[in-house]
């Protein structure tokens, strides 16, 4: 049994230090800043802040999904990084999320909202990168055709484009 307990403990050991290795590990983006996140964070990369180039969201992984939006006409295909596998990268597993854009429209967003199969931070649509004319570079959308309940209004407000800040308040 005590065999047991320190082999567990050794195993949580490895595992608490491999995730803190590779949250140590977010990389300085090389390209245009094109995120930058704020706030309650535990990962940053910048003075008090992570921030990201598209190389550096997608090198998170990516997650894509076709969905119909009330912003667009027919199925859309949108490529980016999942909300989620985000806010786990910088620590983040509670608070409120304040997603800015360019224009400095501002909305707020529940951590519970970024779960597996959630919302996404796309930097792609149809296969090509989206300029700041066509909502992007980067734009919060949910797999609305997925779930009935992400065909409210609630979620249209949250689906920000041109998302360029996010700060993460507790």
């Amino acid at each position: 049994m005590i065999f047991l307990a320190k082999l567990l403990s050794i195993g949580m050991f490895i595992a608490t230090t491999s995730i803190a290795a590779n949250a140590e590990s977010l990389a300085a983006p090389s390209g245009d800043v094109v995120l930058t996140v704020t706030g309650a964070i535990s990962v940053k990369n910048s003075n008090d802040a992570a921030i990201f180039d598209i190389a550096a969201l997608k090198s998170l992984g990516a997650t894509q999904f076709s969905t119909t939006t009330i912003w667009t006409e027919g199925m859309q295909t949108f490529e980016g990084v999942s909300l989620k596998v985000l806010l786990d990268s910088l620590g983040v597993d509670e608070g409120t999320i304040v997603a800015s854009a360019v224009n400095d429209y501002a909305v707020e967003i529940p951590i519970s909202d970024a779960v597996e199969g959630g919302p996404i931070v796309a930097y792609s649509l149809n296969d090509a990168p989206m300029s700041l004319r066509d909502k992007g570079p980067l734009w919060v959308v949910y797999p609305y055709d997925q779930n009935p309940e992400y065909q409210s209004e609630v979620t249209y407000t949250r689906s920000i484009w041109q998302l360029d800040q996010i700060e993460i308040v507790k």
